[in-house]
């Protein structure tokens, strides 16, 4: 049976969980997970459901049936297929940490997504990705040419048919119109030392502070730099008797896990965008490996 998912915002309100519950099983449809959050600050409703068709019930049909109990409800909605493999572009500069692990977790089936390309400013990585059989991008970016390279970078999101950016440590800064137009399509890591450490060696500042955490996080790309509805964090002790390269390595892995982390909540939607923060579902009983069978 095809597995689907349904997710829904809309204002809170009584009846929403009932109007849905109704709709799916007329339609002969098996719930199999579900997660809902009603915000009382915000006044919203947000809930996701995964479920499968008992009757063989089309995508087409399920979402055109869903309509006038969208509409009774103002809901900002949608129905996914489970087995669709959403398309990322990948942005990457000098650091190759985070696409590397990507690459990796895309090989093994980790990552059930479909990487239509990679992106660089650089040249640095271009052997790795082509030995993936993965399209690579050189696009130089200067203060002369940057609405150039943008407008470069844009005819590869549309001919690839990319639906999520993934900037994997890509040292540049986007234009507020690249992030408008892509809102809640880019997502973005960083270390966690912001705003205290800026610019060059942050790792190198933390050592000389004496920090004793060192953290990364996931965020999706806003005109604000570094400052997006966050997605996914995390955090790893560090110790006095650890060396500033400590302090890089373990940064990395940190940073990896992270942006992995959440890429898979995006896209398998369970991330929702909620003013300047996130709504985010945890992943289905079973951990990752039940949502890639789905």
């Amino acid at each position: 049976m095809t597995s689907y998912v349904l997710t829904v915002q809309c204002p809170s309100t009584r009846g929403i969980v009932a109007a849905i519950a109704n709709y799916l099983a007329d339609q002969g449809c098996n719930i199999t997970d579900s997660h809902q959050y009603d915000d009382p600050l915000t006044k919203q409703f947000f809930m996701r459901i995964t479920f499968s068709s008992e009757t063989g019930a089309t995508l087409d049909a399920l979402r055109e049936g869903f309509e006038p109990v969208a509409q009774a409800m103002a809901m900002d909605w949608a129905i996914h297929d489970g087995s669709h493999k959403t398309k990322v572009l990948l942005m990457v500069s000098n650091f190759g940490h985070c696409l590397n692990d990507l690459l990796y977790r895309w090989r093994i089936g980790g990552l059930p997504v479909e990487i239509v390309g990679v992106v660089s400013n650089h040249m640095t990585y271009q052997k790795v990705v082509v030995n993936n059989d993965i399209p690579f991008h050189c696009i130089k970016v200067t203060k002369e040419n940057k609405p150039q390279a943008e407008a470069q970078l844009m005819q590869v999101v549309e001919d690839s048919g990319a639906e999520l950016v993934v900037l994997a440590r890509y040292m540049q800064v986007l234009s507020d119109a690249i992030c408008a137009k892509m809102s809640g399509r880019i997502i973005n890591i960083h270390h966690s030392f912001l705003p205290s450490f800026k610019g060059a060696n942050p790792y190198k500042q933390a050592y000389e502070r004496g920090v004793k955490l060192i953290g990364a996080t996931a965020h999706y790309v806003t005109a604000d730099l570094d400052e997006g509805p966050i997605i996914e964090q995390d955090t790893v002790r560090i110790t006095h008797a650890q060396s500033p390269e400590d302090y890089v390595s373990l940064g990395r892995d940190v940073e990896a896990q992270v942006l992995a982390r959440a890429i898979h909540a995006h896209i398998h939607h369970r991330v929702f965008l909620n003013g300047n923060k996130t709504v985010v579902f945890p992943a289905s009983p079973g951990g990752y490996a039940s949502e890639r069978m789905g």
